[in-house]
């Protein structure tokens, strides 16, 4: 029987109370991590959205204690056992080890060029969905050193899945609503942009040109087309008159 203590429930109790009530997305995910660190022994965790257009497409990253430089938004997208999970639509946690044998995941490209060189071995994997819609998942990282997750871990995890997916859900939801355009925020908030990334976005919507913006933030050329190619890439856009369309003016 799965059974939590006293202290456990309360930071549960607190971890759903601001799921549903922190007006910020983008903090309430990064501090979902961090509070869920305090009953699950975890050494890394990235959490991902889809693009909300019913592939398994993933966008929008927050990390605890990351250390690794792999794209993340690609990986899942080439794990043959995850395909068929993610595409369900539905919520679920589970040990990767429930799902392949430890033997052969070992053997496989994803183990070695993901597990291998951060020094993880284990991972608890919470998919979420609803209405029959991807949403996003969250992978949790143990270290070589340390044992695998529990089933208590599991527990703990499937006690929040929902409450996380409806607020996905609702927040995509909000965004596409009628079409209607998005602020910059919320394109910050629903798409994980950097503090800089965040500043170009206002100029860009501003209409600045992009030696303008060079000369505003003091950055070469060929950088902010870099930052530039990376909005376009979290949006899942391919230019300036489709991000006009998606981002609303100040």
């Amino acid at each position: 029987m799965n059974t939590i203590d006293n202290n456990d429930f309360m930071i549960l109790n607190s971890i759903i109370y601001k799921i549903y009530t922190n007006p910020d997305f983008l903090a309430m995910r990064k501090e979902l991590l961090e509070q869920l660190k305090m009953i699950i022994d975890f050494d890394s965790a990235e959490f991902h959205l889809s693009k909300g257009d019913g592939s398994i497409s993933l966008t929008s990253s927050v990390s605890y204690n990351k250390n690794a430089s792999v794209d993340f938004s690609q990986v899942y997208e080439n794990i043959d056992y995850s395909q068929g999970i993610l595409s369900t639509g539905k919520s679920m946690v589970y040990r990767e080890t429930d799902i392949i044998s430890d033997k052969k995941r070992m053997e496989t490209e994803y183990y070695k060029n993901v597990y291998e060189v951060n020094n993880w071995h284990y991972s608890l994997q919470l998919v979420l969905g609803h209405n029959e819609r991807f949403l996003g998942v969250i992978t949790f990282y143990r270290d070589k050193e340390k044992d695998d997750f529990k089933y208590s871990d599991v527990f703990k995890v499937q006690l929040i899945k929902d409450h996380l997916a409806y607020r996905i859900y609702q927040e995509q939801e909000n965004s596409t609503k009628s079409g209607d355009k998005i602020s910059i925020q919320e394109a910050v908030e629903l798409y994980g942009l950097t503090k800089r990334e965040s500043d170009i976005l206002e100029l860009l919507i501003s209409g600045y040109s992009n030696k303008e913006i060079c000369d505003q933030i003091v950055i070469a050329n060929n950088t902010l087309k870099k930052h530039i190619l990376n909005i376009y890439r979290k949006l899942d856009i391919k230019n300036r008159v489709q991000l006009f369309r998606m981002i609303k003016e100040n």
